[in-house]
């Protein structure tokens, strides 16, 4: 069954001074799904996040966010969205307790008491719940700035790159949670670097220099993208010499090493196949193999980057 639209906007347009940093975005978001923003640093994804949720008002463009308009009716919106920001923005020097009920109080929230202490077990807090805030690790932080986020139970959830700096094993749990928020109806828009987290993401949107370059989920980026790779094994002296000889080639999209072998892609298998035939002499003097491999979302990531024009360079 088709879920409901709850983010529905056309011709989404920011600019600051001279620049413009969101052009003419299009965008449909499905409640209860996990939408992911990919893009360069200063490509324009929170500026467009923050426009989606009524925290910044479009220079152009129309459409709606729960319902309500995003140019007349932002204060509606922003009564139903939690925002997490990269930084940690509670108080270090109040318990995690006291963060929450503080937090709840300026919500307003019913049953304030039982709904903190519904928070902090949720978040596997409870016991922690007497501790000062700056005394937790990134990982424990992170997951009471979400508890935070979600007392006064919004609709839609805002996290700019919300596992930054966070361990591994603490990011799987975090996202883990978020997918069954999702389950739950949650609607999640996220900003991130990550391309494993992008692929937990149901679908992506590309934006570079302030422009909507790509969306869909993983699996169709990369289907989009048609890019042809190869992985090449061999001793890493070869592979280092290979990589700076490849890197020269016009046709290549990205030449990277991944682990013990060398990850080259593409636009096309023709590309890659004369791309290596040229290089064929340095292997074999090198002993080096190469064997075919599958693109990824980092390989469209870079591919979609090399593209864009920078909006910094065409500002007066």
């Amino acid at each position: 069954m088709e879920r409901p639209i709850l983010i529905d906007v056309r011709g989404l347009t920011k600019r600051y001074g001279g620049r413009t940093v969101v052009d003419h975005v299009d965008l449909r978001v499905p409640r209860g799904a996990i939408y992911g923003f990919l893009g360069p640093n200063g490509s324009g994804k929170t500026t467009t996040i923050r426009m989606l949720c009524g925290l910044l008002t479009p220079d152009e463009g129309e459409g709606t966010c729960l319902g309500f308009d995003i140019r007349t009716q932002a204060r509606e919106i922003k009564r139903q969205v939690g925002y997490m920001t990269q930084k940690f923005g509670l108080y270090e020097d109040l318990s995690l307790e006291e963060n929450l009920d503080f937090i709840a109080r300026v919500y307003q929230v019913p049953r304030r008491r039982a709904i903190v202490d519904e928070a902090l077990a949720q978040m596997g807090l409870a016991e922690r719940r007497d501790q000062l805030a700056g005394s937790l690790s990134g990982g424990w932080k992170q997951r009471l700035a979400l508890a935070a986020c979600l007392l006064h139970r919004p609709q839609l959830l805002l996290l700019d790159e919300p596992t930054a700096g966070v361990d591994p094993y603490a990011r799987r749990l975090f996202w883990d949670h978020l997918h069954e928020l999702a389950v739950g109806g949650l609607t999640v828009l996220v900003s991130t670097h990550y391309m494993d987290e992008a692929a937990r993401c149901h679908e992506l949107a590309y934006i570079s220099y302030g422009r909507l370059l790509a969306q869909g989920s993983g699996a169709e980026l990369v289907a989009q993208a048609a890019l042809a790779s190869a992985e090449v094994e061999g001793p890493p002296e070869g592979l280092a010499v290979l990589g700076r000889a490849l890197r020269e080639d016009p046709g290549l999209r990205s030449v990277a090493w991944f682990g013990a072998t060398l990850h080259v892609s593409a636009a096309s298998s023709e590309a890659l196949d004369t791309a290596l035939a040229g290089a064929r002499q340095l292997m074999e003097q090198h002993g080096l193999r190469a064997t075919p491999g599958a693109a990824d979302l980092e390989d469209v990531f870079i591919d979609l980057m090399r593209g864009a024009d920078d909006n910094f360079a065409k500002a007066p």
